[in-house]
């Protein structure tokens, strides 16, 4: 009775370890990539450019606080356009046939709204309850901490975040895209603070074999952006 006792004793106060460092690496986190201050901010816009299979396709990302974003991918003469207005999602894509927008499912609005850097995903996830600890890998050399998170809609990711710099260094998030499981590798890197905003200048994705690179070419701060910008036209 006594040993079952001290055995139960052992894996509670395992837990509170675990949860308690969990809890001090998402700190860590936060203070390292100056999402602490983020408050400070009212708006971010990001002037970049993707490119995927030969081509450069010019990218602008406007963000207002709290949750408002909307970015617009040119290609060809064409312009596909996400927008979250803070109330509901809209989505124009010419690649899909027409230039109509049409309303973002919730799972494409939650997509977007893990690019708003006016919110610490992470420290919401870990308040959420959608965090776990899954032990330390090596990415590029880089010991990490690996951490699973349930990022909504039945989706799951694996974070890594440099046990030195708490920086995220590499994701793999495995999606539900039209009934078909995908798992999306980025490697975020070229740190570079702005104002004293904190961004990866450059993302490297893979998926399905094809690689797209995102480079941030200019971050401007406080920079004026009315709420229209935001509306569908």
């Amino acid at each position: 009775m006594k040993k079952s006792f001290l055995t139960v004793l052992f894996l509670l106060g395992a837990l509170i370890l675990n949860a308690q460092s969990l809890e001090d690496i998402i700190t860590k986190y936060s203070v390292a990539n100056k999402l602490d201050k983020i408050a400070d901010f009212k708006t971010i816009k990001i002037t970049a450019k993707t490119s995927m299979m030969g081509m450069d396709m010019p990218m602008e990302m406007w963000m207002k606080s709290p949750n408002k974003i909307k970015t617009v991918t040119s290609f060809s003469g064409q312009e596909m356009v996400q927008v979250f207005d803070g109330e509901k999602g809209y989505m124009i894509n010419p690649m899909a046939g027409s230039n109509t927008p049409v309303e973002m499912t919730s799972d494409q609005v939650n997509s977007i709204l893990r690019n708003n850097m006016f919110q610490n995903y992470m420290a919401n996830y870990l308040k959420n309850g959608q965090l776990a600890l899954a032990g330390e890998d090596n990415v590029n050399g880089k010991p990490a901490h690996k951490i699973k998170a349930d990022i909504g809609g039945g989706n799951t990711a694996m974070i890594y975040i440099d046990k030195s710099s708490y920086l995220i260094i590499k994701t793999v998030a495995d999606v539900n895209q039209g009934g078909m499981a995908i798992s999306v590798e980025a490697y975020p890197s070229d740190y570079t603070e702005t104002s004293g905003l904190l961004l990866p200048m450059k993302t490297t994705t893979s998926a399905s074999g094809m690689e797209i690179v995102t480079t941030f070419k200019k971050v401007e701060v406080d920079v004026p952006i009315e709420d229209s910008v935001f509306k569908i036209k």
